[in-house]
């Protein structure tokens, strides 16, 4: 099966899939790969995922108009596939911990990220990496999903809506209550200073911490307000954008070789029957 083709972003949707889904194999089959792990509990289940993902991709390839992004279409066949394969889990918790419920506000110390250059802070940030992926896989997966999606395959909040048929108030929602938990998990790792009292009203913290969120959703950056410093919520802040720093840092890597070899061959024996031409 020809593994030559235009670049994956330019796919249209006219092409056979014998030239684009090779392409997809190519240029986010590793992205995919990373997504996988982190949505199943196995890396046997990731890999089942992936395959199952492409070769849906391969015999409904004509049905991608070419008005989302290749990726989009091909992350959407993922997590329903995963929604499909993964019923909730007995035991799963119905719902995440609220602000109220999480860190105390007047907790006396809170972990804090080193700066950079501080001999420790490599150490520290394994260390939290390790302790989210853990958390991430604990997650129901009503709140796992939409966190990856945004966070590992960069997906918008109205595009993680339309692949999970919800509103993107309730993805948001899912999304703020997933940072917090994964906050508090990552947060075990970081080394514990005593902080000021809060300089700032409850109710003025919790509207900071909605804006901060908010401008997570968006991938923009947050300015501390000038006339609301508050040394506690500039640290609150800082670990609270850590887990989708190192999610990041999880979204690199290449789809195993032996998984890309068994996917190739699947792929190249549902052309030979003529799907896909």
């Amino acid at each position: 099966m020809p593994n030559a083709g235009p670049p994956a972003d330019a796919l249209t949707g006219g092409e056979p899939a014998t030239v684009a889904i090779p392409v997809l194999v190519e240029e986010y089959g590793g992205r995919l790969y990373q997504i996988a792990r982190r949505f199943c509990t196995t890396p046997e289940e990731a890999e089942d995922l992936v395959q199952e993902t492409f070769l849906q991709a391969f015999r409904h390839w004509d049905s991608f108009e070419g008005r989302a992004r290749p990726t989009t279409w091909l992350y959407t066949i993922a997590a329903r596939l995963c929604q499909r394969f993964h019923r909730k889990r007995s035991g799963e918790p119905d719902h995440l911990l609220s602000w109220d419920e999480s860190q105390p506000f007047h907790a006396p110390a809170l972990g804090v990220v080193p700066p950079e250059g501080d001999p420790l802070a490599e150490q520290v940030r394994r260390e939290a990496r390790d302790r989210l992926e853990a958390a991430i896989l604990a997650l129901p997966e009503d709140f796992r999903m939409p966190f990856i999606l945004r966070e590992v395959a960069g997906l918008s909040v109205e595009e993680i809506a339309r692949v999970m048929e919800l509103k993107p108030a309730t993805v948001k929602t899912r999304l703020h209550r997933a940072r917090l938990r994964l906050r508090d998990a990552v947060e075990g790792a970081l080394p514990k200073r005593e902080l000021p009292p809060p300089a700032l009203p409850r109710q003025v913290a919790l509207d900071l911490l909605q804006a901060r969120q908010e401008a997570l959703d968006r991938g923009e950056p947050f300015r501390f307000p000038e006339d609301r410093f508050c040394e506690r919520c500039q640290e609150f802040f800082a670990t609270l954008e850590l887990p989708g720093d190192l999610c990041r840092e999880l979204a690199s890597g290449d789809l195993p070789s032996e998984v890309r070899e068994r996917l190739l061959t699947r792929l190249a024996a549902e052309g030979s029957t003529g799907k896909g031409a």
